[in-house]
């Protein structure tokens, strides 16, 4: 029995403008696509964990701003 595949195979499709930059950017670096969209795909996760971060963050000041400002009565 052939070995079991660790990845998954993706298709997608680009812009034909997308498609030249990436294959520019392929050549000038060496490496292939899969590398390309893995390392692009892991830049946009960390990315929207961190929005992710910053709005919770930016919630619970809020709330700790009315809180202080409400005198730190709660309506319970």
């Amino acid at each position: 029995m052939p070995p079991r595949r660790i990845s998954r195979t993706i298709t997608f499709s680009l812009p034909p403008e997308m498609f030249e930059q990436v294959q520019r950017v392929k050549e000038e670096e060496g490496r292939d696509m899969s590398e390309l969209v893995r390392e692009a795909l892991r830049l946009y996760m960390e990315d929207r964990e961190l929005r992710r971060q910053q709005r919770l963050e930016r919630l619970r000041s809020r709330h700790t701003n009315e809180s202080e400002q409400d005198g730190g009565q709660s309506d319970e």
